[in-house]
């Protein structure tokens, strides 16, 4: 098999592509050959030694896949060869062979193509457990969206959409016009503009229901004050540690000491909350996360939700793209192509 490697920490010329022997599937798990992999901020979190979650290094990111079954372990009886398959990955999903649980894979409807299908499992399970299973989105609804033309933003906007939740987003203003086209209510230019004082004035000062900050540093706070009564925010990535292509102590603690401590009382007293999703930490919820992911595949079966796919590169690009996501190029999700 091939597959990109870590290296060592460093910018993204670090990422090599290396050659190993096909794995073998345990009792319980399916082989999967690969068509399609998803690339996160995590994976350059990682390669820059800010990811405390990553295996050592040198190491083999990736958080999911999809592709077709060509192997199956034994005991396993849902999935058989040549299945169409989507998975998550507990690492090791830039390959171009990865063997997985069965319980984590799910059967991909047949006209939904393997490049979307890799654009699913992180982004729309993350952005579904902040607005559907723990922030119960609903009509009516004001939610702040950080990097709306991101992997998670793009899908927190369709689900979004889907409940009749209103939208405000941030993101460079050369993707305002695309955004708005997609449903965005009140676009915010993170660069030029504060976004707090934006989303208190599009809202006649009273504040967003929901928001979702993957930025860290400064921005959780702020994001915090941009909350109306009874408002929820998530965080869930802390970008705004990655400060260069290469790893800066200096910029990580900044951005570190520029979080704020939440708390209990005065979040009772202002009727706000906080949460915190890890996805890479609820490998134990295999069947609820499997659950979530049925719901999703039959939207994006539906029409409701259709992933959208920026740029895939192969392999021995890999570099480029997590260059692509640093420089914020990205309009939607980046992927990995064997």
């Amino acid at each position: 098999m091939r597959q990109v490697w870590i290296t060592k920490r460093g910018g993204p010329e670090v990422l090599q592509v290396r050659e190993a022997p096909d794995p073998e599937p345990k009792p319980g798990e399916i082989r999967i050959r690969v068509a399609a992999s998803g690339v996160n901020f995590a994976d350059v979190m990682a390669r820059l030694g800010l990811y405390p979650d990553a295996p050592p290094l040198p190491t083999v990111m990736g958080y999911e896949v999809a592709g077709t079954v060509d192997r199956v372990g034994a005991g396993v009886t849902d999935f058989r060869e040549g299945d169409r398959v989507g998975s998550t990955t507990r690492f090791g999903g830039y390959s171009d062979v990865v063997c997985v649980p069965a319980a984590q894979a799910q059967r991909l409807p047949d006209a939904l193509s393997f490049e979307k299908a890799a654009a699913i499992p992180v982004n729309y399970i993350t952005a579904w457990l902040m607005l559907v299973t723990l922030g119960n989105v609903r009509e009516g609804d004001r939610v702040l969206v950080h990097a709306a033309a991101g992997g998670v933003g793009q899908a927190a906007l369709q689900i979004c959409r889907w409940k009749g939740a209103e939208v405000i987003g941030t993101a460079s203003a050369s993707k305002h016009a695309r955004l708005r086209e997609m449903g965005v209510a009140h676009c915010i230019d993170y660069r030029t503009q504060d976004f707090l004082a934006e989303t208190k004035r599009v809202t006649g000062g009273r504040g967003v229901d929901i928001a979702l900050d993957a930025v860290g540093g400064e921005s959780f706070r702020k994001s915090y004050r941009a909350l109306a009564p009874l408002g929820r925010l998530y965080v869930f990535g802390a970008s705004a540690l990655a400060t260069g292509k290469r790893r800066s102590l200096v910029g990580a603690v900044r951005g570190l000491i520029a979080m704020p401590a939440f708390r209990p009382l005065p979040m009772m007293n202002s009727n706000r909350g906080v949460q915190g999703v890890n996805l890479g930490h609820l490998w134990n919820e295999a069947a609820r996360l499997k659950g979530i992911m049925g719901e999703i595949l039959a939207l994006v079966a539906g029409g409701t939700f259709d992933p959208v796919v920026d740029r895939t590169f192969p392999f021995e690009k890999a570099g480029d793209a997590h260059a692509w996501i640093q420089d914020r190029k990205n309009f939607g999700k980046v992927l990995l192509t064997p």
